[in-house]
């Protein structure tokens, strides 16, 4: 009886403290915020902020126009209304709101309507898509400070919360992907990690950062 006195209390720990980990695992992920921006090629954006302490996973995708669930090719031949996005989902007792808006300023162009760096048209502008209106205000003052920073008019908008539609496998952390691609713009047979590189210093995105921004672009190297 004894014996089997010990086993129940055992166990009665082991349920507890198990209950106690599933708490606290629940309660952190019920702390996450996402935040969801729009900066050109969000293959890029979605690197830059992956590299960020606090920063759990940058999704890459599209948001702000009137198509459910978009396709790539949809939203590249334009008339869906999207942006290419990245929503981002992060600590915030790690890292605030405005630390990443800040960030996000400084590793674009927001003075540039018509697109980013070589890539031109609607699905490649810049946004913010404030969810509710702590981080709308949190938008608008980090965007005022960016802008008597740089002294130029900052054209990037702060626009509402919209849904946020996942881009296929394919597209989701292409930068660090070993996966080959048997042909592309920038070589044939290369790792979609090396071709990303080539992209990027092809397309002219970190000279263009660090042109406007200089030492305070945060992911120029």
């Amino acid at each position: 009886m004894k014996r089997l006195t010990q086993i129940k209390a055992l166990a009665l720990g082991a349920l507890i403290a198990l209950g106690l980990v599933v708490q606290t695992g629940q309660a952190r992920a019920a702390e996450t915020q996402t935040l969801t921006v729009a900066g050109g090629c969000f293959w890029c954006v979605e690197a830059d902020f992956e590299s960020v302490r606090g920063v759990q996973e940058a999704v890459s995708g599209f948001a702000g126009g009137t198509v459910a669930n978009p396709t790539y090719d949809q939203v590249t031949a334009g008339g869906t209304g999207h942006y290419e996005a990245v929503q981002i989902r992060f600590d915030p007792d790690v890292v605030s709101v405005d630390s990443l808006l800040y960030l996000f300023f400084r590793s674009i162009d927001p003075t540039d309507a018509g697109g980013q760096f070589c890539d031109r048209g609607n699905s490649y502008r810049t946004a913010i898509f404030a969810d509710g209106p702590q981080q709308k205000a949190a938008a608008e003052r980090v965007k005022a400070e960016a802008q008597a920073e740089l002294g130029q008019n900052i054209v990037t908008p702060i626009l509402g919360d919209t849904p946020f539609y996942p881009a296929g496998d394919y597209h989701q952390d292409y930068y660090k992907s070993s996966d080959r691609l048997a042909f592309s713009s920038v070589g044939i047979g290369v790792k979609k990690s090396v071709a990303y590189k080539r992209y990027r210093n092809g397309c002219g995105r970190d000279q263009r950062v660090k042109e406007l921004w200089g030492s305070d672009a945060p992911f120029v190297g």
